[in-house]
């Protein structure tokens, strides 16, 4: 298939050939923070082991047909996705402990989702416990220190894969898909983008749930609130942009994206992390400087 075809231009941009370190690395922290999620952020689910009267299954759930939450399903569902992330990061059999902890963790999601709240900031990172482990190859060290191969391209030259391509493109898609499908609830609410950027809602939002430094905004200057508005919009509809971006001027993207969440951190307490997270995905991880580790080859 020649690169200058459509089909290969396509092919280049789905699945371009990335260095399979990155992935070893995303892995790392993709599953240390499902382990934070799961005690903190979400675990709600163990709440509603109670509450079986609240449960309104998604879409999702009542195509595979869960029953409501019980203690016995959250509890074996939070030591799955605990032991799975451990061994993951340890690097135990990558491909089967990334499979355990996406199975568990989506279920664990779907729950979560089910009792009245939809988590959308969990998008991104529950497409990356989906497809990490798609990729072959990129193992974390083993308990003797050293890391099992199992693609040739790890023996001659800078170890890349297209299937570590696939991977990062995916949760970069899903991290864009976040921001840019967040303009429909916009217009379904507002009728438009017009009506949601010359309204009120941030100062309200402010009001409602903001910090002390949103209520000084408030007070003192709230002519802010209509231009922060529609900058909001403007990174919203831009973010497929970032797709196309590379060095410096995806850094800087970013970088932009992960101040708008600090901003919304400030002002209203949403922190958005799981998705901030996600971020990493553009990022060229495999320059971090990991502990020391042999190659050596599987049989």
């Amino acid at each position: 298939m020649s690169s200058t075809s459509p089909a290969g231009r396509l092919r280049s941009v789905l699945f371009p050939a990335l260095p399979l370190a990155r992935v070893r690395v995303l892995r790392v922290l993709i599953f240390a923070f499902v382990a934070i999620d799961v005690l903190t952020f979400s675990r709600d689910v163990l709440a509603h082991a109670g509450n079986a009267g609240f449960f309104t299954p998604v879409a999702l759930a009542r195509l595979l047909h869960l029953p409501p939450a019980t203690a016995p399903i959250a509890y074996t569902l939070l030591v799955l996705i605990l032991a799975g992330c451990a061994a993951g990061i340890a690097g135990w059999r990558p491909r089967l402990t990334g499979t355990v902890v996406a199975i568990a963790f989506w279920l664990w999601m779907l729950y979560s989702n089910s009792y009245g709240y939809i988590a959308h900031d969990h998008m991104a990172l529950m497409v990356a416990v989906a497809v990490l482990p798609t990729v072959a190859g990129a193992p974390g060290p083993g308990p003797d220190g050293t890391v099992a191969v199992h693609d040739r391209s790890m023996t001659s030259g800078p170890a890349r894969s297209e299937a570590a391509g696939w991977a990062l493109r995916a949760i970069q898609i899903a991290v864009v898909a976040t921001y840019f499908f967040s303009i429909v609830p916009k217009i379904l609410y507002s009728g438009s983008l017009a009506n949601w950027g010359n309204s009120a809602i941030l100062t309200w939002a402010s009001i409602r749930r903001g910090t002390g430094l949103a209520h000084w905004l408030v007070e003192y200057t709230p002519w802010v609130f209509i231009p922060a508005q529609w900058a909001g919009i403007a990174l919203e509809t831009l973010s497929p942009v970032v797709l196309f971006l590379r060095g410096k001027a995806l850094y800087a993207a970013v970088a932009l994206y992960l101040g708008f969440h600090v901003s919304t951190l400030v002002l209203l307490g949403i922190h958005f992390l799981p998705t901030a997270l996600c971020w990493a995905a553009f990022l060229p991880l495999e320059r971090l400087r990991l502990p020391r580790q042999r190659v050596r080859r599987s049989s």
